[in-house]
């Protein structure tokens, strides 16, 4: 065991912890959600400090010997080492500073046993001298969050390229399958099975591309802003070196915000990334919420989708499959929703120069953005590739509702499609038999109007041939 002081007292640490008495606080203090800070923020704020770390060597503010130890230190962490190290939960006071914390004391021990110290020595090592020199939480974690949250949006968009792929490819696949489209739930007009698809298609391009621009927004990192944004203890070589040096690791195209208090207080971007992202919950749910529905039955229902049997649905029903991937998406977006909100009350409850409630905008960001990762995932493999359509069930429902009607309008007009309508109602007979027996139309005219190519195409069915 070991002992660690603060301006508060001591602590009793155990000698394999890594962490020191600012975390071993955090941990007694924030008992809240039993998770820890995204590993992807941990990896976003490690190579904040090796960046740190190796521009306060070059400019001569970090011994070498001592920058070197704090670089090798972070690399093996960005190699996966330590990683149980990091524990304070992913809610906490402070602004992110048991966060910041955590990762300074963990290379700082670490660093001191590469230069053959004792983990609690900082006459070695210091976490605060050393690790965080030249920086403020205030910089360091609002920059980390950035890095971690471009990183996963990058994940999210090309999934929502890949699902948009697999709907296209059902859209091609159901080109040719003529079905009931509806409006209000309610019978309206034919389309074709692969139009429903496309249209999804469509709306999850937005989506992508969507995320894929606003990525850009997350670019402005406040690095060397310190506390409030002003650079307060931090060289002006050092506020213009640590971005490219960030760039250089990264691989992202950071750049130092033009304003740097404004970036420190504010923290709108993530109402806008958050917003964005609900967007895409919200039609994701929509899709699921359709297939929910098109899959309905399968024999009392409206079935005209078959969705892959990926479980036994009941406990007391024997047979019964219910669709239980396009629920979870639908749970999936809820609970983004509901993310979202979070975000928005604690981004409009900062308070002058610092918004003390980033924690909770990173914490639920993130969850969003894995949420629709696993989402997305599970949503391409186990549901849409796998759907089928019942091309009998779609061809029965066309035949036996009225949708055909309204493709005889341009014809017959208005009111006499009604009443053509009314006596289907009544005889149970089809559109087609009824303009049979009424003889309102010549036969080869009714082939030509009620052609499923015809009604699902832009103009007056039969019309277009004749001219």
């Amino acid at each position: 065991m070991r002992i660690e002081r603060d301006s508060l007292g001591t602590r009793e640490l155990d000698d394999k912890d890594y962490y020191g008495i600012h975390t071993k606080r955090a941990i007694e203090n924030f008992s809240i959600t039993s998770r820890p800070i995204h590993y992807e923020l941990v990896k976003a704020l490690v190579t904040v400090k090796k960046a740190a770390a190796a521009v306060n060597g070059s400019l001569g503010l970090l011994e070498e010997k001592t920058a070197d130890a704090v670089i090798k230190a972070c690399d093996e962490i960005l190699r996966g080492s330590l990683a149980e190290q990091f524990v304070v939960d992913a809610l906490q006071g402070g602004a992110g500073t048991s966060a910041n914390m955590n990762v300074n004391e963990v290379i700082a021990n670490r660093a001191i046993e590469i230069l053959g110290g004792r983990k609690g020595d900082y006459s070695v090592v210091h976490p605060l001298d050393h690790v965080n020199m030249s920086q403020s939480t205030n910089d360091v974690f609002p920059t980390a969050v950035r890095i971690a949250a471009i990183r996963l949006l990058g994940f999210a968009s090309e999934l929502f390229a890949e699902l948009q792929t697999a709907l296209q490819e059902k859209e091609e696949e159901f080109s040719a399958v003529l079905k009931v489209g509806r409006t209000q739930l309610q019978d309206a007009v034919p389309i074709m099975l692969g139009q429903e698809f496309g249209a999804w298609a469509q709306a999850i391009s937005r989506d992508r591309w969507r995320l894929y621009k606003v990525e850009e927004r997350l670019r402005q990192v406040n690095i060397g802003g310190t506390a409030v944004g002003t650079g307060l203890n931090a060289e002006k070589k050092y506020i213009f070196m640590i971005v490219e040096k960030l760039r250089e690791l990264t691989g992202l195209g950071l750049a130092r915000t033009e304003y740097m208090m404004d970036t420190t207080q504010n923290c709108d971007v993530f109402v806008e990334v958050s917003g964005l992202i609900k967007t895409a919950a919200v039609n994701l749910s929509k899709i699921a919420s359709d297939l929910r529905l098109l899959s309905s039955g399968p024999r009392a229902g409206i079935g005209e989708l078959v969705l892959p049997p990926v479980q036994a649905g009941s406990s007391i029903m024997p047979g019964k499959v219910n669709p239980v991937i396009p629920e979870a998406i639908n749970q999936i977006a809820f609970q983004i929703m509901g993310n979202d909100l979070a975000i928005t009350l604690a981004a409009q409850s900062g308070q002058l120069e610092l918004n003390a409630f980033l924690p909770v905008i990173a914490h639920n960001l993130f969850e969003m953005l894995d949420l629709l990762r696993n989402g997305l995932r599970i949503f391409i493999d186990k549901c849409i590739k796998g759907i089928h359509a019942d091309r009998d069930k779609c061809r029965q429902l066309v035949e036996q509702s009225f949708t055909m009607v309204t493709a005889l309008v341009g014809h017959i007009g208005y009111d006499r499609a009604s009443g053509l309508a009314a006596k289907c109602a009544l005889s149970g007979k089809t559109v087609r038999e009824v303009l049979l027996e009424e003889k309102l139309i010549d036969e080869a005219d009714i082939d030509m109007i009620l052609n499923p190519i015809e009604m699902t195409i832009p103009g007056i069915p039969g019309k277009r041939k004749k001219k």
